[in-house]
């Protein structure tokens, strides 16, 4: 499997087949002190709980190194692919880039868990990922974490974050062969392809890896001093945005998201879409609920990424109107979640 990292392969080899390390420097071409250091590595590396699951389902189905989970195991199997891998990536190691965020697995957990703590104590859910999905980016080193009892807390990686940069990069070069990935890893920033508000076709969109249009927005004030967005509002944008993601992954899906934004207008899915119908279907109940207006800002913001500002241009509207419209937008968003609000925040 191409996912796997070669030292854990290495590892692999010397462990489960008892191939010697002089053996294997040979093959490999390096010192055998070079092997050692690598199967050392790992041994120590088990201390990990998903590192440790993942070596231990590798294991057992060595040599074939189909990622499945171990027989007697009452959790599903489930083979990965390096498109499978890539395709989560993006989408979990991005949240992960934000500031304030950490990936949770607790111990008899199928699904790990992506959280920000909004404001001090309160934690808002972003994400979810198959546990499996969560052991690759372990044994990839693209996440680390620290045990706190029955569940551990991971944060992204120097490494993750240049993982995520390339294969960004990787997906841009799909449409534009100019640059290289290697060198698009060393910036901040990254982009994503959507379907253009105006129905002219695809467009390209630029982000911080590290902030969310939202989550800048949350740490305004007004002049008496309150929070623009609370955490209930931005727990709903953020859950949009979440299931935007999952029915809309990747550049080559072509969905037609401006007839959401078309009273009356019902979603037209391209065939062969590789996002989920369950996302999508919450996405268009979503959109329904909030109307022609509040859908257009609430996409824009939410899901394509756009400051105000720029929301505000592309969609016609007169600068700072965008503000309060989209304070509406999450205010129904929340009410259609059935988030529990102070009575203030509740929409009209």
């Amino acid at each position: 499997m191409e996912w796997v990292p070669e030292a854990a392969k290495t590892y692999l080899a010397h462990t489960v087949q008892g191939i010697s390390l002089r053996e294997l420097a040979r093959d490999k071409g390096c010192a055998p002190s070079t092997i050692l250091r690598q199967v050392r590595k790992y041994e120590l590396r088990r201390d990990d709980p998903l590192v440790d699951e993942a070596l231990d389902a590798l294991t057992a189905n060595y040599p074939q190194l189909e990622f499945e989970f171990m027989p007697n195991s009452n959790v599903t199997p489930i083979k990965l692919t390096e498109e499978k891998i890539a395709r989560e990536a993006r989408r979990i190691l991005r949240r992960l880039c934000e500031n304030g965020t950490f990936l949770l697995v607790a111990t008899a957990a199928d699904q790990a868990i992506v959280f920000k703590e909004v404001v001090p104590g309160r934690q808002t859910k972003l994400a979810a990922v198959e546990r499996v999905v969560a052991n690759a980016f372990a044994l990839n080193e693209w996440i680390a974490g620290t045990s706190l009892g029955k569940v551990n807390k991971y944060h992204i990686t120097s490494m993750g974050r240049t993982a995520l940069k390339r294969l960004i990069a990787e997906d841009k070069l799909e449409r534009d062969a100019v640059n290289s990935p290697f060198q698009e890893q060393h910036k901040e920033f990254g982009e994503r392809v959507v379907m253009a508000a105006n129905g002219s076709g695809k467009e390209t969109l630029r982000y911080n890896l590290a902030e969310s249009p939202l989550t800048l927005l949350a740490r305004k004030k007004d002049k008496t001093g309150e929070v623009f967005l609370t955490p209930e509002l931005l727990e709903a944008g953020e859950r949009l945005r979440e299931d935007f993601e999952r029915a809309h992954i990747g550049p080559r899906v072509a969905q037609n998201w401006d007839r959401f934004l078309t009273a009356g207008g019902t979603p037209a899915w391209s065939a062969g879409s590789e996002g989920s119908s369950a996302a999508r279907d919450r996405v268009a109940e979503a959109v329904r609920a909030l109307g022609p207006g509040l859908a257009d800002i609430a996409l824009r913001v939410c899901c394509y990424l756009d400051g105000l500002e720029k929301a505000e241009r592309r969609l016609g509207w007169s600068a700072r109107s965008g503000k309060i419209v989209l304070k509406i937008a999450l205010q129904r968003l929340a009410c259609h979640y059935d988030i529990q609000m102070p009575a203030e925040q509740k929409a009209s």
